[in-house]
C-alpha cells in the first residue's frame, strides 16, 4: 500500500492551498484518514481526521480555516486550507488506516509528506 500526497507549495499569508492524498495497492477498505504536520524542531501534530462515514475533526489551531474531506471511491483524502498563516508552515503528511483484506485488522500507512510554506 502506498500513499501519494501532493498540493503543497509556497503561498502568501491569507492564501489557500488544497492538499490531496491517494492510496493505492492492495486495499479492501480504509477506515480513518487524516492529515498531520511537522514544523522544523517540533513534533508531528494532528491537523484533522475523517472517518469512513465522513465524520471529521479538526485541531483547534485550524478550525474554521482548514477542511478535511475524502472520496472513498478514489481512496483519497483532501485538506482544503484557507487563511494560511506563517505558523502553518510545515511538512504535511497524510495517514490512512488500511484494511488489506476482509479478515485483517487495519494498519496505518503514511504518505511521503508535502511541504507547505507560508511566507510573504
Amino acid at each position: 500500500v502506498q500513499l501519494q500526497a501532493c498540493g503543497g507549495g509556497l503561498v502568501q499569508p491569507g492564501g489557500s492551498l488544497r492538499l490531496s492524498c491517494a492510496a493505492s495497492g492492495s486495499i479492501f477498505n480504509i477506515d480513518d484518514m487524516g492529515w498531520y504536520r511537522q514544523a522544523p524542531g517540533k513534533l508531528r501534530e494532528l491537523v484533522a481526521t475523517i472517518t469512513r462515514g465522513g465524520s471529521a475533526t479538526h485541531a483547534d489551531s485550524v478550525k474554521g480555516r482548514f477542511t478535511i474531506s475524502r472520496d472513498n471511491a478514489k481512496n483519497s483524502v483532501y485538506l482544503q486550507m484557507t487563511g494560511l498563516k506563517a505558523e502553518d508552515t510545515a511538512v504535511y503528511y497524510c495517514n490512512a488506516k488500511v484494511r488489506r483484506t476482509w479478515y485483517e485488522s487495519t494498519s496505518p500507512y503514511w504518505g511521503q509528506g508535502t511541504q507547505v510554506t507560508v511566507s510573504s
